[in-house]
Parts: C-alpha cells; structure tokens; sequence
C-alpha cells in the first residue's frame, strides 16, 4: 500500500517533524535528529551573537532536513507575518509554522490572528502550517485560506500532558482534507502512537524530546512510536464490542 504524505508538493518520509528549543546543549541537536529520523525540523529566530557557533541553531541541522521556522514570539497576525519574511530573507526556505499567542498564562494559540496570518502569508507563496487550537470552523477557514497543513494542539505546549484534545482532534481529522499534524503538549512516545491511531498525518514533538533523561534515546522511541501507530491505523483496527467473545470458538473441544 502506497503511504505518502505530501505537503506543499513535497513527499515528506518522515511523520515525526521535531523542534529544536529547549535542548541541554544545542551539539546534540544532530544526533538527536539522526535517530528520530526526522525530516521536517523546526526553529524559531532570534538574535544571536554571530561569534558564537553554539548559538545559531543552522550550524546544527543536518543537510537535508527542512527547515520549518516557527513565528514564535508574534503576538498578532501582523508581528508573525514579518517573522516569517525575516525567516524567508534570511535563507530558511518558503515552509512556515504560524504561531500566534498573546495568552501568556496557557500559551493557547489565537486562532483569528493565525487565520489572518495564514491567508496573507499563503497568498505570498509560504507553505503554512498553522498551530492552533483545535477547532473545527476555524480549520475550515484556515484550509480555505490557503493552508498547507493545519496543526492542533494535543495539550498546553510544553505541558507533556498528553493528547487531552483527543476528540476535537478527530474531528479535524475526519472533517479536514488537509494534513492533520498534533503539535504540543504530547509528553510519550505513547502518545504520539495513540494520535497517529486516530489517522493523523504527523506528530510534532520538542519538549518531550529534548527534556528527557537521555533526548537521544527519546527521540528514537518517539520514531518507532509514530511508525507503529501509523500502521496501526492503516491495518484498520477491530470493532470495539461491549461484551466479551472469544478468541477461540467455543466449539469442538477435546473431551
């Protein structure tokens, strides 16, 4: 069976797209990637002192990968849309994840604001891939607004608490012909399983990784996890049933 996940034209192999914050050191950064098998790799601009080799993020990402930058920091539409052609300027490719917060306490994403992003920024050639809080009307209007991807949260980002949007997240999945990628607050590997079960495209995975005992061992199980979770959904699981049946028929034993 053929298993493609295509976004913005490109055949993307991996399903588990990877951040790049919060990692004890950025030089384990390539190995980390290398095991996750990553393809997809996100980064967030910021001002960094051009002397310093450890604080540009570029000089750890592997050739190959694509660079996702993130508009983290844009507290309106208008602050992520310069983000990103800063991003675009300053040679990090045409592909972009939207994340618009203004809420300092839960870092809930402002789906209006993204919206507003969204259409300006695709209008301008970006593959956009929207983070937001997972609601069904605003992903339709995110998708018609030229979305590549669209990419709810499974919890409050850098909680590892899970995939609490679980049901919501369904119905993205279900009602949105476009790639669903879960992005934030997924803290296992399990998890990350449990979410490509429900037929997501992708999981996007960095404070889990990168805050465990050993980031590169994580990373690792988070691929494997994604992997058999995406088969499983593929291999059509069996009917849930309200009452008990055996495995074996409850005929012709041996008397």
């Amino acid at each position: 069976m053929e298993d493609k996940l295509i976004i913005g034209g490109i055949d993307v192999k991996s399903r588990l797209f990877l951040g790049t914050g919060k990692f004890p050191a950025n030089k384990m950064i390539p190995e980390v990637i290398k095991k996750s098998g990553s393809q997809v790799v996100t980064v967030a601009l910021r001002r960094i002192d051009f002397d310093s080799e450890e604080e540009n993020m570029l000089n750890f990402i592997p050739e190959g990968c694509i660079l996702m930058p993130n508009t983290s920091g844009a507290r309106n539409a208008d602050e992520a849309i310069r983000i990103a052609r800063l991003a675009r300027a300053a040679g990090c490719g045409n592909w972009i994840k939207i994340e618009v917060i203004s809420d300092n306490k839960y870092l809930l994403p402002d789906n209006f604001e993204t919206l507003k992003a969204t259409e300006t920024l695709a209008k301008e050639g970006f593959i956009v891939l929207p983070y937001m809080s997972p609601d069904l009307m605003a992903a339709k209007r995110m998708r018609d607004a030229g979305a590549a991807a669209v990419m709810p949260l499974g919890a409050p980002i850098g909680t590892n608490k899970g995939l609490k949007t679980k049901e919501l997240v369904k119905i993205l999945i279900d009602e949105i012909n476009l790639p669903i990628i879960v992005d934030a607050g997924l803290g296992k590997p399990s998890e990350a399983a449990e979410a490509m079960e429900l037929g997501a495209a992708a999981v996007l995975v960095n404070t889990a990784v990168a805050t465990a005992g050993d980031p590169v061992i994580m990373a690792e199980a988070f691929s494997l996890a994604v992997d058999a979770g995406r088969k499983a959904y593929l291999s059509g699981p069996g009917a849930v049933k309200e009452y008990a049946e055996a495995s074996s028929p409850l005929t012709g034993f041996l008397t």
